[in-house]
Formats: C-alpha cells, sequence, structure tokens
C-alpha cells in the first residue's frame, strides 16, 4: 500500500493532529471509549477521527467501528466536516456525519474551542448476525460525549440557572452561586453559546453495507430492494412482504429494478458521445486484457496508441474477450441511430452501457454497484466503491499497481470533480 500511500489514493486529504491539547483530548475520548490513548507525537485523522496511524499502533483498524455497526466518532474541530471518510462499514457514514455538522454548526464550532466532542452513532441493533438486522435500521441516533465534559458542565449549569429562577431562597446559596461562576468561566454564557447539539436523531435510507460479502439496500416509497450474495442469511427470508431480494448473480433482475426505479440513465447519444464513458471504458478493458495476456508487458509505454497497436496485433484474443468491440460497436450504433435496444443485449452486458441517473439521490450507490459489473475498469471502481479498488489492488501484479497508481494520478486526482461530471454528470459525494 505504499505506493497509495504516496499518491494519496488511499488516506488522502486527511487532518493532522499535532498540537498536545488536541491530542490530549483524543486520548481522552479513547479512554471514553475503554481504549488505550496514542503515544504518537502526531497522526492523521478523517471526518469521524479515524486515523489510519492509532490504528496501526492498537493493531485494530476498527477501534472506531466495533463489530462494524454504531460506528464511533471524535470530532476534534469543525473542520473534519470537509474530510473524507477512509474507513467504515457502511456507505452512508459520511451522509449522516454531515447531516450531524449541519444540524449542530453552532454547538460543534462551541465546543471545540475548549473540547472535542465524541461518541457512537447508535443503530437499533449491537450486531448485524442476518440481513433482518440491517433492514431493522431506519434511523440512527448520535450519542454525544464531551472529552473534557464540557457538555456535562453546561446542562449541569443550566440546571442551576433555572433553579435559581425558580426557586425564591436559591440566591441565599453561596455554594451554588459560586460554583454558577466556576461553570461559566468553563462554558461561556450557554444563553448566548448553544453548547449541546440539538438534532441528534437522522434517518438511515439507502446504503451499502460491508456485511456478507456485501450489501445494497435501496428504499423507495412501498418497497425496500436488498441487493446481495444469495447466500447471506435471511435472505428471501426476512420480511418477504414488503422486502424484494435480487441476488448479485442475477445481472437481469438487477438491471430491471435499476431501470423501473428510474435509478439509471439508459444510453442516448445526448450523453454518451459528450461523456466518453463508453470509449473511456473500452480502454479498460483492453487494458486489463493485456496484463492479464501478457504480464511482462511494460505498462509505463501504454497509452492510446499503444492500445491500438497491441489489440491489432492481438485481433483474436480481443475478439474472443469481446468487451472492446462490444463497446466500440455500441460507440457506432450511438452515432448512428441515437440510442442501443437493450433487450437485444445481454444481462451482464447491459452494465457496460449504463451510468446512475444524475438527479437521483441513490446515484453513488448506484454508481457503486455499476462498478462491481466493471472489474476492469479500476477507475469508476476507485471513485465510487474504494473497498472493492482496494480488495482487487492487492491482487494486482506489482508493474500492473504502479501503473493503475500513475494512471488515477494522471487522471482522476488532476481534477476530480471536472472527472467525475463529463464521465457521470455527478458531484460531490454527500451520502453515499
Amino acid at each position: 500500500m505504499n505506493r497509495l500511500l504516496a499518491a494519496e489514493l488511499i488516506y488522502g486529504r486527511l487532518l493532522t493532529i499535532r498540537e498536545p491539547h488536541l491530542i490530549e483530548r483524543y486520548n481522552k475520548a479513547l479512554a471514553g471509549f475503554g481504549l488505550r490513548g496514542t503515544q504518537l507525537e502526531s497522526f492523521d485523522i478523517d471526518m469521524t477521527g479515524f486515523s489510519p496511524q492509532i490504528a496501526d499502533e492498537l493493531g485494530d483498524k476498527d477501534y472506531l467501528d466495533p463489530d462494524r455497526v454504531n460506528r464511533r466518532f471524535i470530532i476534534m474541530t469543525p473542520d473534519q466536516e470537509n474530510l473524507p471518510v477512509v474507513h467504515t462499514s457502511f456507505s452512508n457514514t459520511a451522509g449522516l456525519m454531515h447531516e450531524f455538522f449541519d444540524a449542530n454548526v453552532r454547538a460543534i464550532n462551541a465546543v471545540t474551542i475548549k473540547d472535542a466532542l465524541y461518541g457512537e452513532i447508535e443503530d437499533s441493533v449491537a450486531r448485524v448476525e442476518t440481513l433482518e438486522d440491517l433492514l431493522s435500521i431506519n434511523e440512527v441516533r448520535f450519542r454525544v460525549l464531551s472529552a473534557e465534559d464540557l457538555l456535562g458542565k453546561a446542562a449541569e449549569l443550566r440546571q442551576l440557572a433555572d433553579r435559581l429562577r425558580s426557586s425564591d431562597n436559591a440566591w441565599r446559596d453561596d455554594a451554588m452561586l459560586n460554583r454558577m461562576v466556576e461553570l461559566v468561566k468553563l462554558t461561556g454564557d450557554i444563553r448566548q453559546n448553544v453548547l449541546v447539539p440539538d438534532k441528534l436523531v437522522f434517518r438511515h435510507d439507502a446504503y451499502w453495507a460491508n456485511h456478507f460479502g456485501g450489501v445494497f439496500i435501496f428504499v423507495d416509497e412501498k418497497n425496500t430492494t436488498v441487493i446481495c450474495d444469495p447466500e447471506a442469511p435471511g435472505f428471501r427470508r426476512s420480511r418477504p412482504w414488503q422486502v424484494s431480494y435480487i441476488g448479485l448473480d442475477d445481472p437481469s433482475r438487477i438491471f430491471d429494478f435499476l431501470a423501473r426505479t428510474g435509478r439509471i440513465e439508459l444510453p442516448r447519444a445526448s450523453w454518451v458521445e459528450a461523456s466518453g464513458l463508453y470509449r473511456h471504458r473500452a480502454d479498460m478493458a483492453l487494458t486489463a486484457l493485456a496484463e492479464r495476456s501478457e504480464p511482462d508487458t511494460d505498462m509505463s509505454k501504454i497509452d492510446g496508441i499503444w492500445l491500438q497497436t497491441w489489440a491489432q496485433r492481438n485481433a483474436g484474443l480481443v475478439a474472443e474477450e469481446g468487451s472492446y468491440p462490444f463497446l466500440m460497436d455500441m460507440q457506432r450504433a450511438i452515432a448512428r441511430t441515437g440510442n442501443i435496444r437493450m433487450e437485444e443485449i445481454s444481462a451482464r452486458q447491459r452494465f457496460m452501457l449504463i451510468r446512475a441517473a444524475p438527479q437521483h439521490p441513490d446515484q453513488w450507490l448506484t454508481n457503486r454497484l455499476i462498478a462491481q459489473f466493471n472489474p476492469a475498469d479500476f477507475v469508476s471502481r476507485f471513485i465510487f466503491d474504494k473497498q472493492g479498488f482496494y480488495q482487487a489492488y492487492e491482487g494486482y501484479r506489482e508493474t500492473y499497481r504502479e501503473f493503475v497508481v500513475s494512471r488515477l494520478t494522471a487522471t482522476y486526482l488532476q481534477d476530480k470533480k471536472r472527472f467525475r461530471k463529463q464521465l457521470y454528470d455527478i458531484g460531490d459525494e454527500t451520502n453515499a
């Protein structure tokens, strides 16, 4: 993973914590979770407060994600809202964190001047053992504490202030008044500074979970659809009257579901030609084929001209594998007729020709699902399915790893927003 780290393709854009008082607050939060404190003099954190260096130090990459449910968080600064989430079991963790930051911005700004917030995103289950456990999660509640107990002190001050107003003799209680003065020195005027977050419950809608080999849960008005390994415990048995189940090995039904619910853009010249998506996927398929068939290939030489030359020299192999000529045929068909008759295309090949509907709220989740059906397209996999990308990367040969990193660095990382907009007509990730 060193090459990915150097290129900031893993654990990139994190926030460095090196100030002693912030490290002390972080350690108090760790102690609140029953974990030992860090001895590091600096470390990096993501939006949730997860640190890859501390994960290595503790020997537990799930130290903020025990049992892969009820995710923990540590908020040191409001600036964390602009960071990615680099380790999570649910694709919507970032979206929930964004909602929490947005709904409680005044309290977070006020508290983190003197303290750190920490706690758990509590689900309705403590452990995921079947699909029913995932399906039972309809909303989450943020349980929030503070490292220096600033929230507790603010709550105590509010109670004493209420007593002072409601009791005729409270003003004679010198001990109480002195305690209020002590608390005000720590909390400031709680009438002006909102220290306690006031919105803690949020909806838990469509998402991907990394349980049972990966589970996609799509929520519509009257029905929930689960797409996963059909061997997952509870498949077709949990709430069959209100939940539809589709196996990841059934591309035909998956495509029909996505099309019927308006989650995908079917092939049209208006977006296919402008995006260059078919050309991109064709090049990705050709590159993967060249690497598999000739592992000693000098990957540093690969560009458009090299790929065309290689394809001509290996025409039989390219035709047998089929992806490249298929995509080129579809591109010509689009240019000629403006659309493609999808009923004439095999179920698995249809996923080469579609992208998520840009305006649908599940666009990131849908693109993640589509990326799984295009494993050669490591660029799309990196953008939408990083867990799948990192798993695949571990199986690449060293020369191919070097090529993958250089390709991502030269394309996607140069201008992420422009790249996503052109190929997928999609903006920033907010809820995936």
